[in-house]
């Protein structure tokens, strides 16, 4: 993800999408977080070898 994204403002002027925001926010917050476990091996690709990996020549 882009840090531009991140770290863009938001005004909401609607009072109740405001709410419907700040009360996502909270239901986000109490969501636990379930650490997984990477079954599968991870290759750092770069340049050419990005297009080779898709098909691209």
């Amino acid at each position: 993800m882009a840090t531009k994204s991140i770290l863009k403002d938001v005004n909401i002027k609607d009072k109740r999408l405001a709410h419907t925001f700040v009360e996502s926010l909270s239901q986000i917050e109490r969501v636990k977080y379930k650490p997984i476990k990477i079954t599968r091996e991870c290759t750092e690709i770069t340049g050419d070898k990005i297009k080779e990996f898709f098909g691209k020549k």
